[in-house]
């Protein structure tokens, strides 16, 4: 079947009613009206009757229409996780929702705000946040047009912005608005469409700084969620053993794959009795390795086989108890120093356990 005859069509449709709102009717503009001048005739003949009640003078206007702009308005992008924007919303404002790991949600819409004012060299001229505004010094939106490299690159405009933060009562979501309240440019005059466009630029800076700085910091919860996921302890029978809180069978499957990760090759799985049968070798230096800063992690082993026993604990935790090749529990200094490592590879790599 040719799949390609209805997407086509839509895409047809598509196109036309984008068209329908960029293209305006201009059937009935006044210059398409012409009256045409009165038929001529020998000056030996009888001109003919005209009614004067119908008589029209004769106009004439330019070919070429007065400008217009049809840019379409700027819109204020929703491209940071839990922002949004209300349906027919008419100032450049957008709402963010309190994600996972945001203590205080005005405070980090603010730390955006001053991370963005921050990037274009500029300062707070008033800073109010404590009653919900702040307005910016001068700083330019719109990027330089560049020139030849021994001219000076040209500033298109300056603006100077207020930004405002409104918490609703719950204060789970707040909203970000700014208004342009100075501008200055020596070829580029303020309109109505431009202030527009420039404010929603504004917002939209402010939040993708929103979303990199959100990105940033569920790095450092995984990180945190990594540290807390692997601890010291002991198991039923008091042997040292490293305790996480997760199921044991997850505990099986996510461990295997961590282990493999630090140079261990997983040998046989046992589900049941909840053992893991490895193999670790011992990482070599290199040079190589230090310069790109992908340095092989050193475990406080030697190489060889282990086994690892993987149980529920009485208090529901569970516990992994560490075994060489001869069956021997591991020295709880050893493990102490093994976990620590350990620790810091979940940590770095932003894993769980």
């Amino acid at each position: 079947m040719q799949y390609w005859i209805p997407k086509t069509l839509a895409f047809s449709v598509l196109i036309g009613l984008s068209g329908c709102s960029v293209f305006t009717n201009d059937a009935h503009h006044k210059r398409n009206y012409r009256v045409n001048e009165p038929v001529k005739v020998p000056e030996h003949l009888q001109q003919p009757l005209q009614d004067p009640t119908y008589k029209m003078p004769v106009a004439s206007f330019e070919s070429d229409p007065e400008a217009k702009s049809y840019r379409p308005p700027q819109q204020v992008l929703t491209v940071a996780k839990g922002s949004w924007v209300e349906e027919n919303e008419n100032k450049a404002r957008v709402y963010f929702d309190k994600n996972d790991g945001i203590e205080n949600l005005s405070a980090f819409i603010w730390k955006a705000v001053d991370s963005v004012v921050s990037g274009h060299n500029t300062s707070l001229e008033q800073d109010n946040r404590e009653q919900g505004d702040v307005s910016t010094g001068w700083y330019s939106l719109i990027k330089p047009t560049e020139g030849w490299f021994w001219e000076d690159d040209a500033t298109v405009s300056e603006q100077k912005f207020r930004f405002m933060v409104e918490q609703k009562e719950h204060q789970r979501t707040a909203s970000l608005r700014a208004e342009l309240v100075d501008y200055r440019s020596d070829n580029a005059p303020l309109n109505d469409l431009l202030k527009q466009q420039l404010e929603a630029r504004a917002v939209n800076e402010v939040v993708a700084e929103f979303d990199y700085l959100y990105r940033i910091l569920e790095v450092q919860l995984r990180k945190q969620q990594g540290v807390l996921s692997l601890a010291n302890g002991f198991d039923d029978d008091g042997n040292g053993a490293m305790l996480t809180d997760q199921k044991r069978d997850i505990v099986i499957d996510r461990f295997a794959g961590f282990l493999e990760r630090v140079n261990f090759t997983i040998i046989k799985i046992n589900r049941g009795d909840g053992l893991i049968s490895t193999r670790y070798e011992k990482p070599q230096d290199s040079v190589w390795d230090s310069i790109w800063g992908d340095e092989a992690v050193q475990l406080p082993l030697e190489s060889g086989d282990y086994k690892l026993s993987v149980a529920t604990t009485k208090d529901g935790s569970t516990s992994i108890t560490w075994r060489d090749a001869q069956g021997d529990v591991l020295d709880t200094d050893i493990m102490a120093q093994l976990q620590q490592v350990l620790v810091e590879v979940l940590r770095d790599k932003g894993l769980t356990i």
